[in-house]
């Protein structure tokens, strides 16, 4: 039997995404970068037993990025699905990381697939095709990000139920580190103590906090065998600021956390 991906619940989140997969509905997931989104899609896919096929969305993604294109070569020209035809064609799960970065006239192509019709249609080869009941399409995006020119359309975030991630409480974070990285309960105590002291800086010396992510990341240093001050410098501090006095005043809070 395959292991699932490590995910530690924190509400109906998995039971909300199997009864999504089941009734054939679309799923948007929002959250802060590192919150645990796309573990999450590992771990329904694993356990709902499905492919997963993942996009990660940017300025330049276009509609033939999803749907597939023509080519040359040798033998002449043939059509190449991308990543959406197949999961489309195959079945699974297609998911769209940080959809919003995508251009608007992009994720249009998405909505005959995310209402009632679940088709899409490929007008450059002709087809129409209808996507198969284990088909389900799921996008993310953090919310943090969002302005006047990054958002999803009404018209495109009215075609999905939706579930909002964020980053876990004290005990479940622990929890989470530990059970990713094998790290002891005290080293986890103290590295999300760090994580609740940097978030508290948000928006005044901070424009991003620490993720669950990166303290995973400064566990795993950490329990290899690097030493604590340095690895919490590499994988949390520098991470989230270049200004000097930023970092000195961050490392002071986990030269205090360790006792150094």
């Amino acid at each position: 039997m395959t292991e699932l991906p490590f995910y530690e619940p924190s509400g109906n989140e998995i039971s909300l995404f199997e009864q999504a997969f089941h009734q054939r509905l679309p799923l948007l997931i929002k959250g802060p970068t590192g919150c645990g989104k796309t573990r999450f899609i590992s771990h329904m896919a694993a356990r709902l037993k499905l492919p997963l096929h993942t996009v990660a969305c940017h300025d330049d993604l276009t509609a033939a990025d999803l749907v597939g294109r023509h080519l040359i070569s040798d033998q002449g020209t043939y059509w190449c699905d991308g990543p959406l035809t197949r999961a489309v064609r195959e079945g699974g799960i297609c998911y769209l990381d940080e959809v919003v970065e995508a251009r608007k006239d992009t994720t249009v192509v998405l909505h005959p697939l995310a209402d009632d019709r679940r088709i899409l249609p490929i007008e450059r080869t002709g087809e129409l095709l209808e996507a198969p009941p284990n088909f389900m399409l799921v996008v993310s995006y953090n919310p943090g990000y969002q302005n006047l020119l990054k958002g999803l359309k009404p018209s495109t975030r009215q075609r999905f139920v939706s579930m909002r991630f964020d980053f876990p409480g004290a005990e479940r974070e622990q929890s989470i580190l530990i059970g990713e990285t094998g790290c002891d309960a005290d080293l986890a105590k103290r590295l999300v103590g760090i994580a609740k002291s940097f978030r508290a800086l948000k928006d005044r010396d901070l424009e991003e906090v620490v993720s669950t992510r990166l303290l995973v990341y400064a566990a795993t240093l950490i329990k290899a065998g690097m030493d604590v001050s340095a690895a919490c410098r590499a994988s949390l501090v520098e991470t989230l600021t270049d200004d000097e006095e930023t970092i000195a005043a961050l490392m002071e809070i986990v030269d205090a956390t360790f006792g150094r």
